[in-house]
């Protein structure tokens, strides 16, 4: 009896040639993922020999962005992306609106329709989440200031697609496709209900039935039911919340591990998931290669030319000149550049539904796929240009030396603040979850302070408060000049970005050889590394949770033999 085995046929073959074709490409000093699409190209139905299921390999690809996405949620709570709401909502829709009208103009350069038009560029308009992890987490950047900025922008261009995609049927019919009829009011306030539902839910429900569940499963004592249960939630969620509430599987997942993040287990379900994540996110990547159809690349050489062009340049000039306006540091503009500068899954499904709608032709879904694959494989390799751009720009133009130290209000202690709180002060670098605590402990001891932070919007929360807070980078000298470094008692380093690290003690040993400097980190080599370079105190944060333990039984243990 012969047996239909497609799918582990189709599995088989993606990963087989993905694991051959990554390590070609590590060899070859590429990204991985350069690999995984060519792996694609090769088994897709456009090149000659054996041609997987390219039906089997879309699903099994959504399931890798289910976990990919659910991995994001654990990542990134809703506070932070709360604290970066002031750049990361008005950049991020008009950013979309930017590449948009660029990608309507191209069409109408080639004598396409304002339908076609608009549906390529909100595809060209849209970067991959996805793809942004996997770059930040290679840098360890996932858990920086500009990380979290990246993360959420691209979370609200999620947000804004989820509504393009039930606003697009509603467009079709005056835009001159196949509309479904229906008011595009009511589809309006229809999706609006649905998402507001669905975020309401997992806020008010799945925040305390999710981590409930897991503890449950935690306390059986099994790792793979534990697993298992992560599993199953995560892209059980992600199914419910696309039937019921008609947002995407991704969204789904992603609210998912955000509501997660708040429990004690998201560490463990992060770490117990990671494999499964890593073995889909190259099932992701590979199916998107056999979409593609490498002939547009022979056939249309200037289309292509032009897409990647404008997800290349367009896009990231935009966000760099927004990012600029709303008065964030130059490092942030250039990061966040990079991070925009590529397309991923919300392209490819709003190409289809393009398709499906009469709005799209055949053409455009190729040339959406093919700045896809050039724009995914190109922007690990502009994340490597950040660094030596910047420095570049700052050496050879009086310009960007001048924007990057613009005039800023927020940048600049007031004149107003008491000076006798600016002598022997701590300087607390960061003011995220670490950074907040120390700060109330400092409070109820009070000790006099002052916050470096990169988040405006939480300097001038500060401010409001009376609490002296300077905003930039503390890297550069100005922002620990302003903070009155050279009359402080100590330095605090709190931030989880320790890249910067040694340039702020250098600087502020220069200007108060005397200064006592605090640094977190989170693993012991590193920690080896800045105890040698910068002769401060350095804590490893698993170490101070395993001494706080240690005292505890201790104490306990005396306690109770005292008794």
């Amino acid at each position: 009896m012969q047996h239909d085995i497609s799918l582990i046929t189709t599995i088989a073959a993606a990963l087989g040639l993905g694991l051959l074709f990554g390590m070609l490409a590590v060899r070859l000093r590429l990204p991985a993922l350069v690999g995984y699409l060519a792996a694609g190209v090769i088994i897709g139905p456009a090149t000659p020999g054996f041609v997987a299921d390219v039906h089997l390999a879309s699903q099994l690809a959504e399931i890798g962005v289910m976990l990919l996405m659910f991995g994001v949620g654990l990542h990134f709570s809703l506070d932070d992306l709360l604290e970066v709401k002031g750049i990361a909502l008005p950049g991020a829709v008009l950013q979309i609106a930017v590449a948009t009208l660029l990608g309507i103009g191209l069409t109408q350069l080639w004598g396409w329709d304002l339908g076609a038009g608009l549906v390529f560029g909100l595809a060209l308009s849209v970067a991959s989440t996805v793809v942004l992890l996997r770059a930040l987490e290679d840098r360890g950047q996932l858990d920086s200031f500009n990380g979290r900025i990246a993360v959420g922008w691209l979370v609200v261009e999620d947000l804004v697609t989820v509504l393009v995609l039930v606003l697009l049927p509603a467009l079709a019919g005056p835009l001159g496709g196949k509309g479904d009829g229906g008011s595009l009011w009511l589809s309006l306030g229809k999706t609006l209900l649905q998402v507001g539902a669905f975020i309401a839910f997992m806020l008010l429900v799945g925040r305390k039935l999710f981590p409930w569940f897991l503890w449950r499963v935690a306390k059986t004592g099994s790792r793979e039911l534990f697993t298992l249960a992560v599993i199953a939630a995560a892209v059980g969620i992600a199914y419910g919340s696309s039937h019921l509430f008609g947002v995407s599987f991704a969204l789904g997942a992603f609210f998912a591990g955000m509501v997660l993040r708040e429990s004690e287990l998201s560490h463990r379900a992060a770490e117990e998931t990671l494999p499964l994540r890593d073995a889909f996110s190259v099932l992701f990547f590979v199916s998107v290669g056999m979409l593609f159809d490498p002939r547009v690349l022979v056939e249309r050489p200037l289309e292509v030319l032009g897409v990647v062009a404008i997800i290349l340049v367009g896009k990231s000039l935009a966000a760099f000149v927004l990012v600029l306006a709303l008065r964030y540091p130059l490092n942030t503009a250039i990061t966040v550049s990079a991070s925009l500068a590529q397309i991923g899954e919300f392209s490819f499904i709003l190409a289809a539904l393009g398709i499906s709608l009469g709005l799209l032709p055949e053409l455009g879904q190729n040339l959406i796929l093919a700045g896809a694959i050039i724009s995914i494989a190109v922007n690990p390799l502009m994340f490597k240009l950040v660094g030596p751009l910047q420095d570049r720009m700052l050496s050879a133009s009086e310009r960007a030396r001048k924007l990057a130290r613009s005039p800023d209000p927020l940048a600049e202690l007031p004149v107003t603040v008491d000076h006798g709180r600016l002598t022997n002060q701590v300087v607390l670098v960061g003011y995220g979850r670490v950074g907040k605590r120390i700060a109330q402990e400092l409070d109820g001891a009070g000790i006099h302070y002052v916050v470096a932070e990169q988040n405006r919007d939480i300097v001038d929360q500060l401010r409001r408060r009376d609490q002296p807070a300077v905003a930039g980078n503390a890297a550069e000298p100005a922002v620990l000049i302003q903070a009155h470094i050279a009359r402080a008692a100590m330095l605090v380093i709190a931030t989880p970005d320790t890249f910067h690290v040694r340039a702020m003690v250098e600087t502020a040993k220069a200007l108060n050889p005397a200064i006592r400097c605090v640094v977190r980190t989170h693993n012991e080599e590193e920690a080896r590394l800045l105890r040698a370079e910068t002769g401060g105190t350095v804590l490893v944060g698993e170490h101070e949770l395993a001494r706080s333990m240690t005292r505890h039984v201790l104490d306990g243990l005396a306690l109770a033999q005292a008794h």
